[in-house]
This record gives C-alpha cells, sequence and structure tokens, in this order.
C-alpha cells in the first residue's frame, strides 16, 4: 500500500518562500510520476506540477511558473516543491499524488491513484 506524506507547509507573507515535501513509503518510488495540487477554500482541486519518474520532465500550471519548482529524490523516495515569490493566491491545502500508468506527465486528477493528506500553506499580504 502507498503511503504519501506532506510536510512543509505553514504561515509566510507574500514574496516569501516555502518548501513541502512529500515522502512515499510502500512501493518502488521511482515507479510513479509524482504530483502536487492544492484546493483553496471554496474552489475545486488545482493541479500546480508534476514531474516524471526519472525527473527528466516536469510541467506546471500557468500562474506558478518561473516561481515554483518541482524536483525529487528517488533515493530519499521524496519530491519536492520549491515555491517563491509567493502571493495571498497561493494560499491553500497542498497535496500530493502518485500516478503508476501515465505515459506522460499527467495534470489531471483523475490520472493519480494515490493522494497525500495534504498540508496548508497561508500566504498574508
Amino acid at each position: 500500500q502507498v503511503q504519501l506524506v506532506e510536510s512543509g507547509g505553514g504561515l509566510v507573507q507574500a514574496g516569501d518562500s516555502l518548501r513541502l515535501s512529500c515522502a512515499m513509503s510502500g512501493r518502488s518510488f521511482d515507479a510513479y510520476n509524482m504530483g502536487w495540487f492544492r484546493q483553496a477554500p471554496g474552489k475545486e482541486r488545482e493541479f500546480v506540477a508534476a514531474i516524471s519518474r526519472y525527473g527528466r520532465n516536469t510541467r506546471y500550471t500557468d500562474s506558478v511558473k518561473g516561481r515554483f519548482t518541482i524536483s525529487r529524490d528517488n533515493a530519499k523516495n521524496t519530491v519536492y516543491l520549491q515555491m517563491s515569490s509567493m502571493k495571498p493566491e497561493d494560499t491553500a491545502v497542498y497535496y500530493c499524488a502518485a500516478d503508476r500508468n501515465s505515459l506522460l506527465v499527467p495534470a489531471s486528477r483523475g490520472e493519480y491513484d494515490y493522494w497525500g493528506q495534504g498540508t496548508q500553506v497561508t500566504v498574508s499580504s
């Protein structure tokens, strides 16, 4: 059974940086594409970033391009989301997710098989 545990959330000010981590236990980490999603109050869960199994390919939603960076360390079974130049609109619960089947790096929630419990990120203005 795959388990995903996020950490690193917190309260920051606009313009600050924060790094989220997501550790996987249970299966071969490098068999999974990994993604980050977020959900703000009253809104749908939305795609933020994703990375392929060996880190060669990444993709981002337009609103975070140039500010957020997704990376992974397969030796540590961990995926990261480095967030910089943060804005109040980045406030959300951030979830990591694992996809075992897709050939390409997916951005759709439905492509992901396993989810973490989420970590709160709050950006004050």
